[in-house]
């Protein structure tokens, strides 16, 4: 009979070797698969949640626009209104002396006019 030592394990030992390195291919495999398939399912949802962020920010930017334009319209308004006083004001001023003027002469009174 041969003399088979160490050859017999060894011979039985590489391709159980060689199986665990084919197994350990095929998990690193499935493994990237899975990364890969994974990725490509999530993919449309985020794109999906990075519009929806987009959109939030864009809406907090036009709602803050619309604060200052608001701002700027209330104020615009009070000095307009303002302004209508002070030239009521003025009107009414300018008008006194005319209307004492009228009295004095024996004129009829002026109508009043029709916005006042």
């Amino acid at each position: 009979m041969p003399d088979l030592g160490g050859a017999l394990p060894r011979q039985l030992l590489e391709p159980l070797q060689r199986q665990l390195e084919l197994l350990q291919e095929i998990v690193e495999r499935e493994r990237r698969v899975q990364r890969e398939l994974t990725a490509r399912a999530v993919a449309p949802v985020e794109a999906v949640l990075d519009l929806l962020e987009e959109s939030g920010a864009t809406l907090r930017r036009q709602a803050e626009a619309l604060a200052a334009a608001g701002a700027a319209l209330e104020e615009t308004a009070g000095l307009m209104r303002s302004q209508a006083e002070l030239f009521e004001r003025t009107i009414a001023t300018l008008r006194h002396p005319t209307d004492l003027a009228r009295l004095a002469a024996g004129l009829e009174r002026r109508p009043p006019a029709s916005g006042a």
